[in-house]
């Protein structure tokens, strides 16, 4: 499983398409690919478009209100029955203690079923979609401005966040997604700017309310300038000043839904970050600081190495990421032509393995090469959790790691090796010859070759195809 155990077998250009570059091939689409590999690449790049009815963030922050308020509600009950000295109240308190309090129902709990929703319907998604180099573009965004599902309000807001902010936005330019990602309730309450307000505004003064650095922090060491970006503490400073009073509408209590600029707790004056002054009035402050943050040469040659390193080696050759951000200058941040720029350099384009798939891009991968059109959502969902990456539980505003040493280990390997038979199992039809002809092709060892078409079984054979260097590796 190691790369030197790859080193002897060339990759062809239409496997480096589909399965580095993409989630792997379904059906023909290697056959497609072998054509023109580059104009194959091109031309997945395609808008995402989500299947369902899926709730939206504002319908969140709505059911979250109620499901609050019932349960104040019922908590304030809940006293008033047990000071209750008269026999029905006493009646009624043991009924509640052993469960057979029938007006009492526990308030449903709407976020979890629409995270977990969610979270199956992309993965459905990306695996039977025709377009995967999108959908892989997509979860690397979404892994970029990673949010954890932790607390009940964020576990119905978290998937959310690439729908309505990154997914819009995903073959433009990156200011836009980056201005719509930091004013998404999903990131503004999972890093407590709801709650941010300058030390001189009003609010401040009125309620003692303070300054909270934990989103411009992030802004600038993850989404943007890098943590060797050439910012200070001061520049961290004066951008939470410039985006205070960016919060979120109060379900029930306020008109509109979303976002809301809240001028009563923005700080007042002028900012100074990065050496340059902003002397705009309210929300538009903010928003300039963002806008220069996104055309910064330092935001360039952080996303644009992320994006190397995760699509096409871990260390990107230094003439590659030239290019790509060279592109990011010119286009004002152009997300579509800077991975343009990357399908065209043939420093993308190594002929052996650079790439150790992490579990989603595993699982993903799986089932389009066996073209499994039906397999159970808790399963899906179960085998990330038991593969370690379970979605939008990264636990850390990092997100997940890219790297293979955190994705190998004797139980990693075991976990992967359980799904692998699992998942063959449940291939009734297939045929390891010909999964393994429409999902690699020709960049297949003697060895691997062996040791499938010799297995005594259709599910030790799939499983060994699965497993295998070629499989493992992109």
């Amino acid at each position: 499983m190691s790369e030197n155990s790859m080193s002897s077998t060339i990759i062809s250009r239409a496997n480096i398409a589909v399965n580095r570059f993409g989630y792997g091939a379904r059906g023909d689409e290697l056959t497609q690919a072998e054509k023109d590999p580059r104009q194959w690449l091109e031309s997945q790049l395609k808008p995402i478009t989500f299947n369902g009815d899926f709730p939206h963030s504002n319908t969140i922050l709505i059911e979250h209100a109620k499901y609050q308020k019932e349960k104040k509600r019922q908590k304030k009950q809940q006293k008033i029955n047990s000071q209750s000295g008269n026999m029905q109240a006493n009646s009624m308190q043991a009924n509640m203690q052993s469960g057979n309090m029938k007006d009492q129902k526990k308030p449903k709990n709407f976020s979890r079923q629409a995270l977990r929703n969610m979270s199956v319907g992309t993965l459905k998604q990306a695996i039977a979609s025709s377009n995967s180099v999108s959908w892989r573009l997509l979860d690397f965004f979404s892994n970029h401005f990673s949010v954890t599902a932790h607390g009940q309000l964020m576990v119905g807001l978290a998937a959310t966040l690439e729908r309505e902010a990154i997914a819009p936005h995903l073959l433009g330019n990156f200011e836009d997604m980056l201005l719509a990602v930091e004013q998404h309730p999903g990131m503004l309450i999972y890093l407590n700017n709801e709650k941010s307000f300058g030390p001189n505004s009003r609010m401040a003064k009125k309620r003692n309310k303070g300054l909270n650095e934990n989103l411009a922090r992030e802004i600038m060491e993850l989404h943007t300038l890098g943590i060797d970006g050439g910012y200070s503490q001061e520049d961290v400073i004066e951008l939470a000043k410039g985006i205070t009073g960016w919060s979120v509408k109060r379900p029930g209590k306020e008109r509109g839904e979303g976002f809301v600029f809240r001028a009563y707790g923005h700080e007042p004056g002028s900012r100074k970050l990065l050496g340059k002054i902003y002397s705009q009035l309210g929300i538009a402050q903010g928003q300039q600081m963002l806008r220069d943050l996104a055309m910064n040469p330092a935001t360039a040659k952080h996303l644009c190495h992320k994006l190397a390193h995760h699509f096409a080696c871990h260390n990107p050759p230094a003439s590659l990421l030239k290019k790509m951000e060279a592109t990011w200058l010119k286009t004002h941040g152009n997300i579509k032509a800077v991975m343009h720029c990357l399908f065209d350099a043939d420093e993308a384009w190594f002929k052996s393995a650079q790439k150790y798939k992490t579990p989603r891009e595993f699982v993903i991968s799986t089932l389009r090469a066996l073209s499994l059109k039906r397999f159970k959502d808790n399963a899906l969902l179960s085998t990330l959790i038991n593969l370690g990456q379970q979605p939008f539980n990264a636990g850390s505003p990092a997100g997940y790691s890219d790297y293979e040493q955190d994705w190998l280990g004797a139980s990693a390997l075991m976990a992967r090796i359980d799904w692998a038979t699992m998942v063959s199992g449940y291939s009734k039809r297939a045929n390891a010859e010909k999964v393994m002809k429409l999902s690699i092709g020709t960049s297949v060892s003697q060895l691997t070759y062996n040791s499938v078409m010799r297995a005594e079984s259709r599910q030790q054979a799939l499983t060994l195809l699965l497993m295998s260097p070629e499989f493992q590796r992109r």
